[in-house]
């Protein structure tokens, strides 16, 4: 059930990073909220530990999680500012592919699909750019993960920091 908690954690991760051609590159707070971030205060110290080797894995660093949300700093290049939705931080992270993706304004809305050994699922993210600098978004995933059914909501928000992407913030 732990692994299950940091598979989704990392695609929540995963979801702050659709986004629309007016979105300004930089260090980017990003704030996510989910229905299984509740259960981190219960994971014993042991298995904290293979979680957080398991996100090492994946290239990235185990995020805060503070209150039932995940706080982490992102870095926006200009190349991923640029596209539209950029699908390679799916596959190459998560495992997972976008499908569907369209952007009509400030908002866009994706179909995610994974499937690798640890997980398979479905889901929709959705997100609205209120400006350059700050976004909001939901994603809902239906999985299961190591023969357990999950599903998992996500509220994500975002505000850009600054120009350099310096991750001591």
């Amino acid at each position: 059930m732990y692994k299950t908690l940091i598979l989704v954690s990392l695609l929540m991760i995963s979801t702050t990073s659709l986004a629309t051609s007016t979105i300004r590159p930089g260090l980017w707070k990003i704030t996510t909220t989910s229905n299984l971030l509740a259960m981190v205060p219960h994971i014993p110290s042991q298995q904290m530990q293979q979680i957080t080797s398991l996100v090492e894995q994946y290239g990235l660093q185990m995020p805060q999680i503070r209150n039932d949300a995940i706080i982490s700093n992102v870095c926006i290049t200009q190349q991923m500012a640029d596209q539209e939705v950029p699908t390679h931080f799916y596959e190459s992270q998560s495992g997972c592919s976008v499908k569907n993706a369209i952007k009509t304004g400030n908002r866009y809305k994706a179909d995610l699909s994974c499937t690798n050994t640890q997980f398979q699922g479905i889901g929709v993210a959705e997100g609205y750019f209120s400006n350059p600098e700050h976004f909001t978004g939901q994603t809902e995933f239906d999985s299961v993960v190591q023969g357990m059914p999950v599903f998992a909501t996500v509220e994500t928000s975002g505000r850009w920091i600054e120009e350099t992407c310096t991750m001591s913030q």
